[in-house]
């Protein structure tokens, strides 16, 4: 009777190969020594949407004026309205014959010079009242437009109350109420000329 013989050891099929060790089970922890717990990431916020700021719309400035060229509008204005002036002084009183009826306020003892001296004076006035009007009312061309009109119409009846002679007052009140409205125009145009770029529309 034969004994069995033991299989042969199986041979690894890469004889070069170290077989890679196990690792060491971790030593095991002290009671002693406290650990710090582990360490939780923070909770993740919801991003809020960010509301745009609303942004007031850039308010013009106030009404302003070139004062230099505004003054030299109102210069030249006043030489308009005293030509003016002189010219119906002349078709009136030189052409048609006609004496006009008139106020020397000034003492200068000429009706012409007492229509050229007057225009001038009330033009440069009435250029200072816009100006004012300009800096200091919401609506200055409105203002101005009704004192103009109020006072144009005013010196065109005045005469009428300085002589019973119907043809000297009425010539009187047309040359005057010419004057107004040449003073009236004339400045309403500088104004628009002279106001500053980027201040608030007048009306």
């Amino acid at each position: 009777m034969s004994i069995p013989t033991p299989p042969p050891e199986r041979q690894s099929a890469y004889p070069h190969q170290t077989p890679t060790p196990s690792p060491a089970p971790p030593p095991p922890a002290d009671p002693t020594v406290v650990y710090p717990a582990a360490l939780q990431p923070a909770p993740v916020q919801p991003v809020q949407p960010v509301q745009p700021v609303p942004v007031a719309p850039a308010r013009p400035a106030d009404p302003s004026v070139d004062a230099g060229r505004f003054w030299a509008g109102v210069v030249a204005t006043a030489l308009v309205a005293a030509l003016v002036g002189l010219v119906g002084v002349v078709i009136v009183d030189q052409i048609l014959g006609f004496e006009l009826a008139v106020q020397d306020v000034f003492g200068v003892d000429s009706t012409g010079a007492a229509y050229v001296v007057g225009a001038a004076v009330i033009a440069v006035l009435a250029g200072g009242l816009l100006h004012l009007l300009v800096l200091t009312t919401p609506k200055p061309k409105a203002f101005f437009g009704w004192i103009m009109f109020l006072g144009t119409l005013t010196a065109a009846l005045l005469p009428l109350t300085w002589t019973d002679v119907l043809e000297s007052s009425i010539s009187a009140g047309l040359v005057n109420a010419l004057i107004g409205i040449a003073i009236w125009s004339l400045l309403l145009g500088v104004l628009s000329r002279t106001l500053r770029p980027g201040t608030t529309p007048i009306d």
